[in-house]
């Protein structure tokens, strides 16, 4: 396949004008045209690396949770229709015995036409049980090796991050324990900055949807967000425009810089369906419009409604993130977190061939997954 006259996400994270080539699935550069190959002519549109989302529970009525292979498909196959063609979803706060159902479907999940599933994102049960959010607090647990352990043996080797709250007993042991087996973020947590401090010291270095469910900034007390800054951590940011302002988008992209943020979708069962009510978690979710929250708490936030395509664009146009950091938070900076880079996350030689092709207003023209028009 070629792809001729597009403006191609290139090194430098900066778009270029030419052509781009898919041989047996895989990006090439200089090869030769072959007689009766497919050729598409992109006229003038972007072409963007398939998206890679790190932290997204569902969609169209089916939550990775629900360990069922059918449901998997339907997400990947969704998620494939919007851009994002690598997907590491996010298991939720449970127990090992039902953690053990979401990793055996994992394991034995066969993709043949979605997006690719590239690992496990596992949320819970780590955190605290008084940053809960939408999680089940019956599941809360300290953090434990053996169990992390055996779970990655039953994923074939899936799970790409380990969230924890640093503060909770024996947490910052199992960090240091487990730090070069997995990469481990912050997440629904108390601590504070020294220990957010420990615990980057310690081997995490990553943090889950940032000012989300963790204390705050303020000038006697920095917090965790603060010491991520100091110590170079990625950090996740839902732009859904319900988790959080658009100044903040700003600042964080500002600060942090666009090479460490990553943009996730953090979406449940309901992104691709019309307003109702679903479930995360075991927890009943009321939706409206793009806002999810728990039924009996309509004052907590329960993930979001929006795949990460349109994050993405709504990043760009409604929060003034310009289009090459938020391309590449949606994209490369994901892919390197979770060390898939080497086929995901950019159109440079030798990476799959997923390309999303997009007009100037950020509309999805095609989407091509290893060098194949789906959709």
């Amino acid at each position: 396949m070629i792809i001729k006259n597009a403006k191609v996400y290139s090194d430098g994270c900066r778009f270029v004008e030419k052509d781009l080539i898919i041989r047996d699935g895989r990006i090439v550069f200089g090869a030769a045209p072959q007689e009766g190959e497919d050729v598409i002519d992109a006229g003038g549109a972007y072409a963007l690396p398939g998206l890679v989302d790190i932290h997204f529970h569902g969609a169209v009525g089916h939550d990775f949770c629900d360990a069922d292979e059918a449901g998997l498909q339907a997400i990947a196959d969704f998620e494939a229709s919007k851009g994002v063609l690598a997907i590491c979803p996010a298991t939720m706060t449970f127990s090992e015995e039902i953690l053990n159902g979401i990793m055996d479907v994992a394991a034995a999940h066969k993709n043949e036409r979605g997006a690719d599933l590239v690992g496990i994102n596992m949320e819970g049960p780590y955190i605290s049980p008084k940053k809960v959010g939408a999680q089940n607090p019956k599941y809360v647990m300290a953090a434990d090796a053996g169990m992390f352990r055996r779970l990655q043996a039953r994923s074939g080797g899936l799970i790409k991050l380990v969230d924890v709250a640093p503060e909770e007993p024996g947490n910052l042991d199992f960090i240091k324990e487990c730090r070069d087996e997995v990469r481990i973020s912050i997440a629904h947590t108390c601590t504070d900055y020294d220990t957010a401090k420990a615990a980057f010291a310690a081997g995490a270095s990553h943090m889950t949807h940032l000012y989300n469910a963790m204390p705050g900034i303020t000038h006697r007390a920095p917090g965790p967000i603060i010491a991520a800054l100091e110590d170079g951590a990625e950090v996740e940011l839902i732009t859904d425009n319900v988790h959080i302002h658009p100044a903040m988008v700003r600042f964080t992209f500002n600060t942090f810089g666009a090479n460490r943020v990553i943009l996730i979708a953090d979406s449940m069962m309901a992104c691709g369906l019309p307003d109702g009510q679903y479930s995360l978690g075991g927890q009943a979710v009321t939706v409206r419009g793009p806002r999810a929250t728990l039924t009996e708490q309509p004052g907590t936030i329960a993930g979001s409604a929006t795949c990460l395509f349109d994050c993405m664009k709504r990043a760009v146009l409604d929060m003034g993130v310009p289009l090459e950091s938020a391309v590449r938070a949606a994209t490369l900076n994901p892919a390197r977190s979770i060390g898939i880079d080497a086929d995901y996350g950019s159109l440079d030689a030798g990476r799959y061939g997923n390309v999303v092709l997009v007009d100037d207003k950020l509309d999805i023209v095609k989407v091509i997954r290893h060098g194949e028009v789906i959709g």
